[in-house]
């Protein structure tokens, strides 16, 4: 039975009692409080829902996740990125790229990005637990994305893209930083064609469950200023 979070508790249950069918989803109900979220992460879910849908967390089996030692970057983008078209930053405008990331996207109707779950990230930003990586053309934003960094695993969250290949030179940049910073692991949660490309791989639940009790308080050598 899916079990429903009460607002008094920050306790979820084991990760061996999501569902199948929906693959991962583990619980409903609850809040998007700081701690909370920072609990779930910590848990190994995360929230997914739908306007109008009661809070929803998943932990799905098989995981992607992909090693920043192992990024594949292709030649083509590895050539634009040399060529300088677009500058990168971190920090500097999370607000606008958690904005951009609850855009409109061609196969869907909706956004899971709510504006409670914007403001929700926006508060962990301010504690310096969730990051934003901008990709910059011209001064104009023309991509980016954001995330929660951990110990030594950093939670990817969402992407967007207003000009061809943005999101991709940012997140290339990015798993260049977490690889020299000492990140052992990116969660991407869910397989796409995108990450895939990158290198992404799945791996069990159980697995990444041994992820977080290994690296989840290891420190890192981040600097988030860029």
């Amino acid at each position: 039975m899916l079990t429903w979070l009460q607002r008094d508790s920050l306790d979820f249950p084991p990760l061996g009692r999501a569902l199948r069918e929906p693959n991962g989803l583990l619980a409903a109900g609850g809040d998007l409080s700081p701690e909370r979220l920072v609990q779930a992460y910590r848990h190994g879910c995360f929230p997914w829902y739908q306007e109008g849908q009661p809070i929803l967390w998943w932990s799905p089996d098989p995981r992607t996740v992909l090693p920043p030692q192992e990024i594949h970057i292709s030649r083509s983008l590895a050539k634009l990125m040399r060529q300088n078209r677009f500058r990168v930053t971190f920090d500097q405008a999370f607000q606008a790229v958690i904005e951009g990331c609850s855009g409109p996207r061609s196969y869907t109707d909706g956004t899971w990005i709510t504006a409670t779950m914007q403001a929700a990230y926006i508060e962990l930003h301010r504690r310096g637990i969730a990051h934003s990586v901008e990709v910059w053309m011209d001064d104009e934003l023309a991509g980016g994305l954001y995330g929660l960094a951990m110990g030594k695993l950093f939670f990817g969250e969402s992407m967007f893209s207003r000009t061809d290949n943005a999101s991709k030179v940012g997140f290339a940049t990015l798993v260049q930083h977490l690889n020299q910073w000492g990140f052992v692991l990116i969660d991407c949660q869910m397989p796409t064609q995108h990450l895939q490309s990158f290198g992404a791989r799945s791996i069990s639940r159980e697995k990444f469950a041994r992820y977080l009790q290994l690296y989840l308080d290891q420190p890192n050598s981040a600097d988030w200023i860029a």
